[in-house]
């Protein structure tokens, strides 16, 4: 009673809509296949397929996806064996040529990967695979598209995550930091001491500029007190000069003079005999009056010839 041809017509459509239609999900692609050939690549949405006739032949992913590489042996070009790792980005851009162009789209361009990198890593030196990391996953990245191309596969970038060297090299390398620390310690130790002794300098420089400073100040001071002095004197003896001057020319400082003058003939002749045991005078010498008659007739000329 169950088996009915309405009971059985239901189950026929419902298997044929169960067969027919197809909900390919968001960043996913159907590789669709009739009679065993390939027939279309369905995208997201509602889809309808020949029951019996078309088959749903693989089911691939558009998203990127990330992929570990496994640690392997390298060679750099200095014969330093490494020991390298990394991780892999990727995304299927078209699922046909990942379907039918290659078996294991993962598995190749994993390995892919891992044989590009030994040929990068084969090209450069030990010391160029820690400071120019980037220009070798950017190497890696272009060699892998080149190569992957025809699996519809597209390498989005490659990172390396850990290059291990030998022990021996660890140890040599170490070695080679703490000299260079030790190195630019000293350096900055000697410029130190290069410094200080430069600002020693400089300040000995500038104590001497300031003490010949100081010195040349003082004897430019001294000087121009010593001028000064000089010229007061000098101001002060023509002060007298002239007064004396304008005295002589009265007859109380002729009277002055005469006398002045008999007094120091007689002081000079008093040293004269003081200093000698034999003294010779002119008859008229010993005459205070002849001698300033004397020394007036001399002043008379002088006073005659200035007039003149």
């Amino acid at each position: 009673m169950f088996f009915t041809v309405p009971v059985f017509v239901i189950i026929l459509v419902l298997l044929v809509i169960k067969f027919s239609v197809k909900f390919v999900p968001q960043n996913r692609a159907f590789i669709v296949e009739r009679f065993g050939k390939y027939q279309s690549t369905r995208e997201a949405g509602i889809n309808f397929l020949v029951p019996f006739i078309d088959r749903v032949a693989a089911d691939r992913s558009l998203k990127e996806q990330a992929v570990d590489v496994p640690e392997q042996s390298a060679i750099t070009r200095d014969n330093i064996s490494l020991a390298v790792d990394g991780v892999l980005y990727f995304r299927v851009l078209d699922p046909k040529k990942a379907t039918y162009g290659v078996e294991d789209y993962v598995f190749a361009v994993t390995q892919l990967a891992q044989t590009t990198m030994r040929s990068e890593i084969g090209k450069i030196e030990l010391d160029k695979t820690f400071e120019e990391r980037d220009m070798l996953n950017a190497n890696i990245v272009s060699s892998i598209n080149e190569a992957s191309s025809p699996w519809g596969i597209q390498v989005l970038r490659y990172e390396i995550k850990d290059i291990t060297p030998p022990a021996s090299v660890m140890e040599a390398m170490e070695a080679q930091m703490k000299a260079e620390r030790v190195k630019r310690a000293q350096i900055l130790e000697s410029e130190g001491d290069r410094q200080a002794a430069i600002n020693r300098a400089e300040g000995d420089k500038q104590a001497i500029v300031l003490a010949a400073e100081a010195e040349r100040s003082e004897q430019i001071l001294k000087a121009e007190g010593e001028a000064q002095a000089i010229l007061a004197v000098a101001e002060a003896q023509a002060a007298a000069l002239k007064m004396i001057g304008e005295q002589a020319n009265t007859e109380e400082g002729q009277k002055a003079i005469q006398l002045d003058l008999a007094t120091k003939a007689i002081e000079a002749k008093q040293a004269i005999a003081k200093d000698s045991s034999v003294v010779l005078l002119p008859d008229n010498a010993t005459d205070a009056a002849s001698l300033v008659a004397q020394a007036t007739t001399i002043i008379n000329k002088l006073n005659s010839g200035q007039t003149a």
